[in-house]
């Protein structure tokens, strides 16, 4: 694939631009993973040329799944470069604390035309760091967004847990579940703790163009199908000019995507695979299998329809 690099010091945002094969003039800010230029990024912007558009994969850093007040004025940055490089339409698309980040950039800028959330949350995260401190490989940093918008954090929901019992909860749902890992726990928790406040929700009613929220009841990572019938709720009672779809799967896995995108990660023996990382994928192998070819369908259609009208 014919790629060009971003680096954030030089041209405001992190990234690598897969350019599709075929002339496009749409395109897609995919956030897949660790790093734009990972694995996973490949496939997911291999996925997306197969659709017919150009692909910019973006993240907060080099090998990097930290979120601490990441600024959106990056999203904005890559919105513009891909405008003034040819390209008529822009969506973006992300999964898990991403998902989150798609939803958020695509409320903020109208730019944004179609969004694909895939486990999101309707409310804005603490931010957090990954590594390794303490023992812990994921720790909740006071006082600090997982985004920010000209300088300042984006109200957030607090976790209720501090270093190092944040990662201890992890631990401690996750052992015997059969799941690689639980965090349910982490947001159940910090929820009934208090209230959301209106500023740290999402503005889903801004969102323009086309909007598809997808998630899965046995997500083991957090409540995204409750936070996404939450969103349906919201724009049922808010004024919006979106066009929006709910999918939320009885039997999904947190690995709500598409499946031949995952296929092309992994060619053989994906059902094999997924059972031990997910104790759904265990139980209901065919439910899981068929949700991502239900996703599949609906979001290759979607961005069909898009890049037609």
């Amino acid at each position: 694939m014919e790629k060009l690099f971003f680096d954030t010091e030089k041209d405001g945002f992190y990234g690598t631009y897969y350019i599709n094969p075929k002339e496009s003039h749409c395109a897609m800010i995919g956030m897949f993973g660790d790093d734009p230029n990972d694995y996973m990024a490949k496939c997911g912007a291999k996925w997306l040329h197969k659709n017919g558009v150009n692909v910019l994969c973006m993240s907060p850093g080099k090998k990097d799944y930290s979120h601490v007040n990441y600024p959106l004025e990056r999203i904005e940055t890559a919105i513009q470069w891909l405008k003034n490089n040819g390209n008529k339409k822009i969506g973006i698309v992300g999964m898990s604390t991403t998902g989150m980040d798609a939803l958020v950039a695509a409320s903020f800028f109208s730019d944004i035309t179609l969004t694909f959330a895939l486990t999101p949350s309707d409310f804005i995260w603490q931010g957090f760091e990954q590594g390794n401190k303490d023992g812990c490989k994921e720790w909740p940093i006071p006082g600090a967004s997982t985004l920010s918008w000209k300088g300042q954090p984006l109200a957030y929901m607090p976790f209720v847990y501090e270093h190092p019992i944040y990662w201890q909860k992890v631990e401690e749902e996750t052992k015997g579940s059969g799941d690689i890992e639980r965090s349910t726990c982490l947001f159940i928790d910090s929820e009934k703790a208090r209230e959301h406040t209106e500023e740290e929700m999402i503005k889903v009613e801004n969102i323009k163009g086309s909007l598809f929220l997808v998630g899965a009841d046995d997500d083991s990572f957090w409540e995204t199908g409750k936070y996404i019938r939450r969103m349906d709720q919201r724009l049922k009672t808010h004024l919006h000019s979106c066009e929006y779809t709910t999918l939320v799967y009885e039997h999904g896995t947190y690995f709500v995507l598409p499946e031949s995108l995952l296929r092309k990660a992994l060619p053989i023996g994906l059902k094999f695979v997924l059972r031990f990382i997910f104790k759904a994928a265990k139980d209901y192998p065919n439910e899981c299998e068929a949700t991502r070819k239900d996703i599949d369908e609906k979001l290759s259609n979607a961005l069909e329809k898009w890049c037609k009208e």
